[in-house]
């Protein structure tokens, strides 16, 4: 068999892989440098939780960042209030 490449198919912009190169490789999310969800450091948490239409809204006429002004908006009542990050923080519901 012919060890030799054919000239014509040879893609200068794609060379053939060398055996170094397959051992550096990484499939999937360990191919880029930072994984999903948020970076490193981050407190923020996922949750699942339903508000009123008018509330979203609202904030959605904020545009982009919305979320990120509701957050803010729920911090600054948090601190008003008097409250600890943790610190139970209902009133009974209206």
């Amino acid at each position: 068999m012919n060890k030799q490449p054919d000239p014509e198919r040879i893609d200068e912009e794609n060379p053939e892989w060398t055996d170094a190169m397959f051992k550096q490789a990484r499939r999937g999310a360990a191919a880029t440098k930072r994984g999903p969800g948020r970076p490193a450091g981050s407190n923020k948490v996922s949750t699942t939780i339903r508000f009123d239409k008018e509330v979203i809204d609202a904030f959605k006429q904020d545009g982009p960042g919305w979320q990120s002004h509701m957050n803010n908006v729920l911090l600054n009542y948090i601190k008003k209030r008097g409250h600890s990050g943790t610190a139970d923080v209902h009133d009974s519901e209206t």
